[in-house]
């Protein structure tokens, strides 16, 4: 059983999923081409060229050349074999995960929405993100964005997507979603924007900034 209190853990489950996207695509199509693994998956094109050479290099997926200099992308009988066993993986844990976040997201929400807080962006797209986006809806509290600045499309979960964190300076609170490298993204949150801003579900086992205090009248 997976402990979600481990943002390494997550992290993991982050990276096993993409390979599984990368193995089932090349499944549905060997023709494709590394921009539509990148825009399939959600993921920079960088990341999808970088985790299609691991899959070569772990012997999960073979290359052949075709005609117009391109190349063909084929699962190995070992990338088969391996990308059924990640079908069991995922489909295992990710109930447990999302129960899991979705309380936990939900805790974090209604928190906000308490204090009266209602224009809020995310930081970190992803599952996490997914999942705070349906919690929102039963809260008086408006999602504006997701920073991002490595995701290739330029709207997640119907949230636009944006690069800099000058983007949602004028946001009452931020929330880390973040699966990826959670405590980066709220040192850099926290630098930008001030501890008492920015929040993160527990489940990502970030080391919290205490807010300075104010100064007394």
């Amino acid at each position: 059983m997976p402990d979600l209190t481990k943002a390494e853990r997550l992290r993991g489950d982050g990276d096993s999923r993409i390979v599984l996207g990368v193995l089932n695509a090349v499944e549905q199509n060997s023709r494709l081409t590394q921009r539509t693994v990148a825009h399939d998956l959600g993921i920079a094109l960088g990341l999808a060229n970088a985790y299609l050479k691991r899959c070569v290099r772990k012997g999960l997926i073979k290359i052949a050349q075709v005609p117009a200099n391109r190349y063909a992308y084929y699962l190995t009988p070992k990338g088969f074999s391996e990308k059924s066993h990640l079908t069991v993986r995922y489909l295992s844990t990710s109930f447990e995960f999302f129960r899991g976040a979705r309380s936990q997201c939900g805790d974090l929400l209604a928190g906000l929405a308490a204090r009266n807080i209602r224009q809020v962006a995310l930081a970190g797209a992803g599952d996490l993100a997914e999942i705070a986006t349906l919690c929102a809806r039963d809260y008086p509290i408006e999602l504006s964005a997701i920073l991002d600045d490595a995701h290739a499309a330029p709207r997640f979960a119907g949230l636009p997507v944006v690069k800099d964190m000058a983007a949602i300076a004028g946001v009452d609170a931020v929330v880390i979603t973040d699966l990826k490298a959670p405590q980066v993204t709220y040192d850099r949150a926290v630098a930008a924007l001030g501890a008492a801003r920015v929040f993160a579900p527990r489940l990502l086992n970030i080391t919290p900034v205490t807010p300075a205090p104010r100064d007394a009248p």
